[in-house]
């Protein structure tokens, strides 16, 4: 039993690895130098600037959920690559935006400067505007049936507005809200799990895949986000309670927090039972998420 798993754990960061490299490939191809039909001229600085904050590492977690789920129900690897671009692009206008001086106020992001510290911040909240937008150009210029570029548009289109992810930033901006269990988890399943969810379920969009399982891989997304906040909160334990910032960690403690966890990660992998073996590497990647946790 170990040593099967260990195989699935390889194989899952092999998945990991291509689907970062599909990704980048994508994104390189989108964020080109030559205009597009119908686009005057690329800015050199904004174009830089965008290529910097989504060309710029990180695990393409995001972008794996999509591609491993399209991959479940056979999906055209092309069209969910250009999905997962799609949505990068997005989680990196998010990623710049919250490292403005008017929110998180950050100067670092893996290991280099914020976008608004190696450009400006005028520059930043442009690259960040810009990004938005492309992905929804990404989308819509899919090979793909206009039913399925439809159905992906308007599912990212919520899953990062304000019932989303923007949504959840507000909340999490509110200084008079009560930081109970359930703001902290309502927020956090806006402004993260949203995403996660929208990845999971859009690769059975590109796929073609039944209602019903759609609703089973966004389930399973919401989880896989829940689990992953929940680790990211208990490895920034030390710094957010330094800085004062609210958290289930602060709020529940460590141990409670775990288990949390570890029970977010256990609804995930349940939700994949109905599809065998098959879902093996997706189920490894929620593993994955708690185990990366202290």
């Amino acid at each position: 039993m170990a040593s099967c798993h260990a195989a699935v754990a390889t194989l899952f960061q092999t998945r990991l690895a291509e689907a970062a490299r599909a990704t980048e490939g994508a994104l390189d191809r989108a964020l080109s130098a030559t205009p597009e039909a119908g686009e005057v001229a690329r800015p050199a600085r904004l174009l830089e600037a965008m290529r910097y904050a989504v060309l710029g590492g990180g695990k393409r977690l995001r972008p794996f959920l999509l591609i491993e789920s399209a991959r479940l129900f056979a999906g055209d690897a092309g069209i969910a690559a250009g999905a997962a671009a799609a949505l990068e692009c997005v989680h990196a206008y998010s990623l710049v935006h919250d490292d403005l001086p008017a929110m998180d106020d950050d100067d670092v992001r893996r290991g280099r400067p914020t976008v608004h510290k190696a450009f400006d911040e005028a520059t930043a909240i442009l690259a960040g505007d810009a990004l938005l937008t492309i992905a929804f150009d990404i989308l819509a210029g899919l090979d793909a049936p206009a039913e399925t570029r439809v159905a992906l548009v308007a599912g990212l289109a919520r899953a990062a507005g304000v019932g989303g992810m923007a949504g959840g930033q507000m909340l999490d901006l509110a200084e008079d809200a009560v930081w109970d269990e359930a703001h902290l988890r309502g927020m956090q399943r806006m402004k993260t799990g949203a995403l996660f969810a929208y990845a999971a379920e859009a690769g059975a969009v590109v796929a073609g895949a039944s209602d019903e399982d759609r609703d089973r891989l966004r389930r399973f997304g919401a989880h896989f986000g829940a689990a992953f906040q929940l680790a990211d909160d208990l490895d920034d334990a030390a710094t957010d309670d330094a800085a004062g910032r609210p958290s289930l960690v602060a709020l529940l403690g460590p141990d409670a927090a775990r288990a949390m966890l570890i029970r977010e990660v256990e609804a995930a992998v349940d939700l994949l039972v109905p599809f065998g073996a098959s879902a093996g590497v997706l189920a490894d990647a929620a593993r994955f998420v708690a185990g990366s946790s202290g």
